[in-house]
């Protein structure tokens, strides 16, 4: 991924950074170029917050899904990530018998003491990776439900807060159709991106062929103190009204129900974007400016975040799953007719 600069000195060494990283994770993952750029966008976008704490203004971090066959280095590229940044990282493999006090934690009874202790679980990390998160029931996929909305888990009585940064990515197999479930609507709309992670090109397959990963290090090259400093700088990236309203006038095209509602829509879709949607929207078109150097948003930026950013908020009808129409069908139909300022 190629990051260009062209503003302020702070911008600059920002950018450099951010290519380190890139630069690193490329050493190891081959061919997957469109994955690491969303994956680094999702990490440095700040997402707004539900309340403050402790007189702390504190951000979200833009959660991603990642959907893809088995076999496409999902699970390397986010391992990979996570050693550059010096992050604290956990997996947590999702099977149909995991259960909510498996991520988040639980009280114990320390018969030494005569007292209940609190054992927390692997939620308390800088960075989680929920793999396969479609092969555990919904009672546990609910369990981090708190934990990405509200940076906190509650444990018996007692409320404890998360790691700073705390960001968590998902996996799942589109094409699994055992001992699978639903993730429900809630926690779908909790994922700021959904990006679909496709086969590589030949070339970049058989240079795959060439790599001897055992022998290569990844190096450190930022820690978390950074990325929280980063994403700040990020997100003073500048907005104008026009932009604010080209942003909720694609996101209210996704709904059916108004009379100029677009054909595509009023066919195919039943329940469109939330307004937590145009939040991400921005959030991410922000820092989709900022890797292209500049320090104001173009329509261009939302246009290039979008389908990654909607495509998993649109409920379609039943029409448009007999007919096949995709989601990004609809957005990118969306994006046509939506008159950019």
């Amino acid at each position: 991924m190629a990051i260009q600069a062209e503003n302020s000195l702070a911008q600059d060494e920002v950018l450099a950074a951010i290519n380190r990283v890139a630069s690193e994770i490329n050493r190891v993952i081959v061919g997957q170029e469109w994955l690491i750029e969303r994956l680094l966008i999702g990490l440095f976008s700040e997402i707004p917050y539900s309340f403050k704490r402790e007189e702390e203004e504190k951000m979200g971090y833009a959660h991603i899904l990642l959907e893809g066959v088995p076999g496409l280095a999902k699970t390397l590229t986010v391992m990979t990530l996570a050693n550059t940044i010096s992050a604290r990282f956990q997996r947590i493999q999702f099977t149909p018998d995991l259960l909510p006090a498996d991520i988040i934690g639980t009280r114990i009874f320390d018969t030494a003491l005569g007292t209940f202790r609190t054992e927390k679980g692997p939620i308390f990390a800088h960075l989680i990776l929920a793999d396969e998160i479609n092969r555990a029931p919904q009672k546990t996929q609910s369990a981090l439900l708190e934990a990405m909305q509200e940076r906190q888990v509650t444990i018996g009585d007692t409320s404890y807060p998360l790691e700073e940064p705390f960001w968590v990515l998902a996996t799942q197999n589109p094409i699994e159709q055992e001992g699978v479930y639903p993730l429900p609507e809630a926690q779908v709309d909790r994922f700021a991106l959904k990006v679909k992670v496709d086969y590589p090109a030949q070339a970049d397959e058989t240079a795959m062929l060439g790599l001897k990963l055992g022998q290569i290090r990844v190096n450190q090259v930022m820690i978390p103190a950074e990325v929280i400093r980063y994403r700040k700088l990020i997100a003073a990236t500048h907005v104008s009204e026009a932009i604010q309203e080209y942003v909720i006038r694609v996101v209210r095209a996704t709904r059916n129900g108004d009379a100029d509602t677009l054909p595509i829509v009023k066919e195919m879709v039943l329940y469109g974007a939330s307004p937590r949607a145009a939040q991400h929207l921005l959030a991410l078109a922000r820092t989709t400016a900022f890797f292209a150097g500049r320090d104001h948003i173009l329509p261009a930026d939302v246009k290039r975040i979008a389908p990654d950013t909607l495509r998993h908020r649109l409920i379609r009808s039943v029409r448009a799953e007999a007919e096949n129409i995709s989601p990004d069908e609809i957005v990118e139909e969306i994006l046509r007719k939506v008159p950019i300022p």
